[in-house]
Formats: C-alpha cells, structure tokens, sequence
C-alpha cells in the first residue's frame, strides 16, 4: 500500500500572479502552506525574476496539467539595445556590448521574421537537458556546449513603445517552449546589434489571464479558506477548448472502473466529431467532471478518471 499524502484533497486551479524573486517551485510551496492541499504543481515555469500568471494545479487538477502547459501563452518584455549577456537577461554578466542603437522603422521591418514557425536556439542558461544535465548547470560550472535549435511558434510579436534610445517594449503571443529571452537576443541579432532582456511578465497561460489572478500575499491572508472562494477555480478550467459529452451515472461508473462506454447516441457522435486528431473528450456525469477519454472507434475510453 502506497504512503497516504499528507494534507488537503483540495481540487481545482489557482490563477496565481507570481511575483518577482521567486522560483516558480518556491510559489508551488508557498500555495501548499497557504491551503494545506495535498497534491499540487505549476503549469509552465517562470523565471525568477520574470512577474505573471503561474497556473496552479491541486489535486485531481494535476492530471489536466499538460493541457495548460501545451496552450498558448502571452508576454510583456522589455529588450535593452547594446548588451549582450551570459544569461540573455538582466540577470547575467555582459560578454558583448554595441553602439548601434535601432530605430522604430528597423525594428518594426525585422518583426515579422520572428512570427509563425521559426527555428529558435535556447538560451545557455535554460533548463534544457543535455546527456541527463541541465544545460545551466553545465554554463555555471563554465562547461563549453552547443544547444541543438528547436521549431517553435510564434502567433504574434508586437512592439509596444521606444522607451527611449536604449529601450524597446514588446508583447508576444507563442506557443510551448518559446524563449523570451532568446527572442529578445535574436532579435537585437537581426538588428545588426546585440541585447538582452528585462522586466519580463506573463499576462496569460491558455484559459488563465491577470485579470482573474490572485497575488501570493493575498493567498497567503485567505490561508485555508481559499479552497472555499472562488479563486478556487474548478479542476475543468484547464480543459477549455476540449469537447464534452454528458453521460449517465451508471455510463459514468463504467469509465471511473476503467471500463469502454459504447457511444451510440448520434449526438453524442456528432460532438466527438468535433474532438480533433487526439480525438480526446471531457465526459461529464452532470455538471461533474468524470475523465478524459479517448474515441476508440465506437466506443471511448478513459484515459484519465478524474475522482471529483
């Protein structure tokens, strides 16, 4: 028999707004003081000096993680013309400088090179695996590697404001594993020029934006009371975009057993029509969320029993 966790079997998602010197694990650990909830974790990481919206998973929640983590995602950064860092932030050592300084018009033609499919090289300092070790592991021990570039997607790179000479503002909307940072270096690159970037914030993750956000110093005066609020938001957040099928309860009992459900209503045939190439879909026994299912022909099957 495995170890009983300890703590709250407290489900749903929290809409943390992350604040600035934290790790996004020291945030997971924070919300776990402040609730007392047994199982939790974060649905894409932050930086520590980067502020905004860090998805909190707890309980059942945890299980619909990669649906968030998966989803697109909006930033707010501001790129600092002529330096280039060790770690592509304001956080390293410089290790290259310029004296060109780009104008509005240069910066608004380079843009759309850096929009839709576009091959990006993660920044040195990232949590990147090479040969089983995190790559900024090997960059502070000083260790010479190369990082192999990866296809990431960009759906929207905007520039804000010329702050003044030395600045630029941006907002960019992407998709998983995108670097802000290694946007802010390339782009300063294409710019004839080196930078890095600062003040970096996350305004949304999927279904989760700063309007709807709670600050951790808020969570932590509603202590245990938070999963009695409505910042507690229900585990079917996450799963926003995933269609749903109503069952009844004794269909619902079959799935929660691990057992297929034929699916023979032509309604129901025609919302998993709509579930896509994963063919995944949210079956719910009322208003209450049962699993996350597979179309297996004419039948579906669980692939995650929510124990809601």
């Amino acid at each position: 028999m495995g170890r009983k966790r300890k703590g709250l079997p407290i489900s749903g998602w929290i809409n943390l707004d992350k604040p600035a010197g934290m790790t996004s694990s020291a945030c997971v650990n924070a919300v776990r003081r402040a609730t007392g909830a047994a199982k939790l974790g974060h649905a894409g990481t932050l930086d520590p000096s980067a502020t905004g919206i860090l998805p909190i998973a707890l309980g059942e929640a945890t299980k619909t993680m990669p649906y968030v983590t998966d989803s697109s995602k909006r930033y707010a950064f501001t790129v600092h013309w002529g330096a280039r860092t060790t770690t592509d932030d304001a956080d390293g050592e410089v290790v290259e400088t310029s004296d060109l300084r780009p104008e509005e018009a240069a910066i608004q033609a380079a843009l759309p090179q850096f929009v839709g499919a576009i091959e990006q090289v993660p920044p040195a300092f990232s949590a990147i695996k090479i040969d089983g070790e995190r790559a900024y592991t090997k960059a502070r021990a000083g260790e010479e590697f190369e990082l192999a570039s990866r296809i990431i997607n960009v759906y929207a790179f905007e520039l804000l404001e010329i702050i003044d000479s030395d600045r630029a503002r941006f907002a960019v909307t992407s998709g998983k594993g995108a670097y802000m940072r290694a946007l802010a270096r390339d782009l300063a690159i294409a710019l004839g020029t080196c930078g890095h970037l600062s003040d970096l914030r996350r305004m949304s993750v999927g279904p989760f934006d700063e309007s709807a956000s709670i600050s951790l110093e808020k969570l932590e005066e509603l202590g245990h009371s938070a999963a009695a609020s409505p910042i507690l938001l229900p585990v079917e957040t996450a799963l926003d975009g995933i269609p749903a099928l109503a069952l009844s309860e004794r269909e619902a009992g079959m799935l929660r057993n691990g057992q297929a459900v034929p699916i023979l209503r032509p309604q129901d045939k025609e919302r998993i029509a709509s579930a896509g190439d994963d063919g995944i879909v949210l079956v719910l026994e009322a208003t209450t969320p049962v699993a996350l299912v597979r179309v297996d022909g004419i039948q579906i099957r669980p692939v995650r029993v929510l124990n809601l």
